[in-house]
C-alpha cells in the first residue's frame, strides 16, 4: 500500500467521524419533532428516561459524504447507497411507528437481492486449497449471509454503545484485513464506515443522550455485510470463509441462539426477550459499562484473530481465541462477587451502578454482621450451658 493510500483512508475516517459528530445534535432535535423517542416501557430495556432514537441518520450521513468524497463509485459501493436508503427509510418508520418484524425482514431480503442485482454475490469459498463453489445456490446464500448478519447488528443493541462500538470493531478487523490483502477499494469504503461509528460513541456511550436505533443498526448490519461478501469472502487464503465468521462471530452467536431459544419456546424468532448476552451479563450484577467493556473485548480478539487466519497464521489465531477465553474466565472468576464488581465500578467511573453495587455491598456487610451476632450468641449460649 502506497503512501497515498494511508493518507487517504485516514481522511475517509476523520471526515465521516466529524459528519457523523457534528450532525448528531440535529438528529437529535428531529427525532423529537417526529416522535422518534424509546420510552423505558420494559425490562428488556436498560435506560431510564425517554431517549431520541435515529441517531442512525448521523451514522448514514457521514458515511454517505465521506465515501461520496473519496471512494470509487464501485458496484459495491452502488449496492449499499441504494440498499442502505431503503434499509434506512424503513429504520426510521419502525423507530418512530414500530412496524411489524416480518414486515423489515421482507425489506431486508429487498436490499440482500439489490445488493446481488449489483453482482455482489458469494460464489465460492476456499476451503484449505479447495474452491467450493456453490453454483445456484449462491444467491440464496447471499441472501441468507446479509440478512443475518443485518439482524445479528440489530439484535445486539441492547446496551448504550454496545452495537455501534462492536460495529466500530468489526469495522476495523474488517479494514485491516483487506488492507493485508491489498483491497484498497473496499478498505476506503470500511474507513468511512469506521470513521461514523467512531463521531456518533460519544453521544451513544452509557449513559446515551441517543439511540441510533433501528436507523443506524440495519444500515450498519447491511453495509458490513455487503462489504464482507465482496472484499472478504473471496480472499485467496487457505480457509477464507472462517475470517467474516471469526470478526462477526459474537453478534452472530448471540443473533443464533436468540432464534434458536425463541423457536424452542414455540415464540415467534423475531419476539422480543430478556436472554442476550448483554442482558445476561446484566442480571449477573455487571454494570451497562462493564457489560459493553466485556463485550468489546471479546469481539477486539475474535477480529484480531481473524487477521491471524488472513496471515494463515492458524497457531497465533488459536492461541490468541484461547488467551481471550482464559482473560475472559478469569475475570468472571475474580469478579463473582457484588463487592469485587463494585470497586471495579469505581474504577470505571460508573456514579450510578456504583452506588447500586454499594447498597449491595451495604447488605452483604449487614448480612455478615448479623450472621457474626448469631455466632457469638451461640458460644455464648454454648458456654452457658457448660
Amino acid at each position: 500500500m502506497q503512501s497515498t493510500d494511508l493518507i487517504y483512508l485516514l481522511t475517509v475516517t476523520v471526515l465521516a467521524a466529524l459528519v457523523a459528530f457534528t450532525s448528531t445534535p440535529a438528529v437529535s432535535v428531529l427525532a423529537y419533532k417526529i416522535g422518534a423517542i424509546d420510552v423505558p416501557k420494559d425490562n428488556r430495556r436498560m435506560h431510564k428516561k425517554p431517549t431520541p432514537r435515529i441517531g442512525g441518520l448521523a451514522i448514514f450521513a457521514g458515511f454517505v459524504i465521506a465515501s461520496l468524497v473519496f471512494c470509487k463509485l464501485t458496484p459495491e459501493l452502488i449496492s449499499i447507497y441504494l440498499g442502505g436508503l431503503i434499509i434506512v427509510a424503513v429504520g426510521v418508520i419502525d423507530d418512530v411507528f414500530r412496524i411489524n418484524a416480518w414486515v423489515k425482514l421482507a425489506a431486508q431480503i429487498v436490499v440482500a437481492l439489490v445488493a446481488v442485482s449489483q453482482g455482489i454475490v458469494l460464489e465460492y469459498v476456499n476451503l484449505f486449497g479447495n474452491y467450493v463453489h456453490f453454483g445456484m445456490l449462491s444467491i440464496p446464500i447471499t441472501v441468507v449471509w446479509i440478512v443475518g448478519l443485518t439482524n445479528a447488528i440489530n439484535l445486539i443493541d441492547g446496551l448504550d454503545g454496545l452495537a455501534c462500538g462492536v460495529s466500530a470493531i468489526c469495522s476495523i478487523s474488517l479494514l485491516l484485513v483487506m488492507l493485508l490483502k491489498g483491497e484498497v477499494a473496499s478498505a476506503m469504503i470500511t474507513a468511512a464506515v469506521v470513521g461514523a461509528c467512531l463521531g456518533f460513541l460519544p453521544f451513544n456511550t452509557n449513559p446515551a443522550k441517543i439511540f441510533m436505533g433501528d436507523t443506524g443498526a440495519l444500515f450498519l448490519g447491511y453495509t458490513m455485510a455487503v462489504i464482507s461478501v465482496s472484499g472478504v469472502f473471496k480472499l485467496h487464503t487457505v480457509i477464507s470463509f472462517i475470517i467474516p465468521i471469526s470478526i462477526f462471530a459474537m453478534p452472530l452467536f448471540d443473533t443464533t441462539f436468540a432464534f434458536i431459544r425463541r423457536i424452542a419456546k414455540g415464540k415467534s424468532p423475531f419476539s422480543p426477550d430478556r436472554s442476550h448476552l448483554h442482558h445476561r451479563l446484566i442480571d449477573l450484577g455487571f454494570s451497562q459499562k462493564q457489560s459493553v467493556a466485556i463485550l468489546y473485548a471479546i469481539c477486539a480478539i475474535l477480529g484480531t484473530s481473524a487477521i491471524m487466519f488472513t496471515e494463515e497464521n492458524f497457531g497465533r489465531a488459536l492461541i490468541i481465541i484461547a488467551v481471550g477465553i482464559a482473560i475472559f474466565l478469569t475475570n468472571f472468576y475474580f469478579l463473582r462477587h457484588a463487592k469485587s464488581r463494585s470497586h471495579m465500578a469505581i474504577e470505571l467511573g460508573d456514579p450510578v451502578d456504583s452506588d447500586n453495587y454499594k447498597k449491595r455491598e451495604d447488605k452483604l456487610a449487614a448480612e455478615e454482621l448479623l450472621q457474626s451476632a448469631a455466632l457469638k450468641e451461640t458460644d455464648s449460649d454454648e458456654k452457658n450451658e457448660k
